[in-house]
């Protein structure tokens, strides 16, 4: 999840990094906001269903989730392969 290309900041000017980070928080906002309107929604049909909800159960929940969002991206290490050696004569 992420504003604009692959959450990259990919330049060096500052105000463009502070409005990238700053348009990340909010699609991070509007995410917790989506969940929080989500799981009010499930929460009142479980109770108009008859389901008893104990106020400690509710507050165990999260409103925070991130098993749908990679909000960092995803990324695959290969922990066995080497990077190649490096040359410090570049006059040879």
């Amino acid at each position: 999840m992420a504003f604009g290309g692959d959450g990259t900041i990919s330049t060096n000017d500052r105000d463009e990094q502070r409005k990238i980070i700053k348009y990340n928080h909010l699609v991070a906002n509007c995410l917790i906001f989506h969940n929080v309107f989500s799981l009010s929604r499930i929460l009142h049909d479980l109770q108009r269903e008859g389901y008893p909800l104990e106020p400690w159960q509710v507050a165990m929940l999260s409103l925070y989730l991130t098993q749908h969002i990679h909000r960092f991206g995803r990324y695959d290490l290969d922990l066995e392969k080497r990077p190649p050696e490096l040359v410090y004569d570049l006059w040879t």
